[in-house]
């Protein structure tokens, strides 16, 4: 059985349907990616997965449970951790502090601080800098320090929504390579990601969406190799 198992989702804003039925799975081990332009529905399907969003329809079936209707802090107990578009650190608390955050349903604190410790030694730039304000990091290390919060809860699953989104190349690089050291590391991860090159060369599967439906599917290389993906996502002509 797959960790993850979505069935013919529907989510609505209102009367407009944003996703119209989609179905994937994400099993132990994998990176898979949902790719596709604004609007496509690839954020209201992760903040759906989490619970900040109610679906019209379908099922949601994470390590054998269904999530539809459970509370969102009670899906990250369950192993599922959300690391949204556009970071949403605590700017006026501390790196650390931040970290810390992410363990808030945790009651091992030996191992929150091993896990902290962790954290650093996959972003030694935090660890650098562990007392400072959140908010005086540049965008790059913000995204580190958001990926980091949410590895603090020991995801089963993480979720990762638009990780490069406006950061250097040189940042988005790195941002690319440590989430290839966390799939390197048995993590299980869910990409949502714009940039269709880096998200596929790093996906064991892919997903391509358009106006809230998934249009191709296959292998990261597959997808890669593919002319209409080629062409609609990596400016080939």
């Amino acid at each position: 059985m797959a960790l993850l198992e979505v069935e013919d989702l529907r989510v609505a804003y209102g009367k407009i349907e944003a996703v119209k039925g989609i179905s994937f799975s994400v099993e132990r081990g994998q990176v898979v990616t949902l790719i596709g332009t604004n609007g496509a529905g690839k954020t209201t399907t992760l903040r759906t997965l989490s619970g900040l969003l109610t679906p019209v329809g379908g099922r949601i079936t994470f390590d054998g449970e269904q999530l539809v209707g459970r509370d969102a802090h009670k899906i990250v107990a369950d192993g599922l951790a959300h690391s949204p578009e556009g970071r949403r650190i605590f700017p006026r608390l501390t790196i650390e502090e931040n970290l810390q955050l992410g363990a808030f349903l945790r009651k091992d604190s030996d191992a929150v601080a091993r896990d902290i410790r962790h954290a650093y030694e996959l972003f030694p730039i935090l660890g650098e800098r562990r007392g400072q304000a959140a908010g005086t990091l540049s965008g790059g290390e913000q995204q580190m320090l958001a990926m980091g919060r949410a590895l603090m809860s020991r995801p089963q699953l993480l979720m990762l929504d638009e990780p490069s989104m406006g950061l250097s190349p040189i940042m988005m690089q790195r941002i690319m390579e440590t989430i290839g050291e966390l799939k390197a590391q048995g993590t299980t991860i869910l990409l949502v990601e714009q940039n269709a090159q880096a998200a596929l060369s790093l996906a064991d599967h892919g997903h391509v969406m358009e106006i809230g439906r998934i249009t191709l599917s296959g292998t990261g290389d597959e997808l890669l190799h593919d002319p209409s993906v080629r062409k609609a996502y990596l400016g080939e002509d």
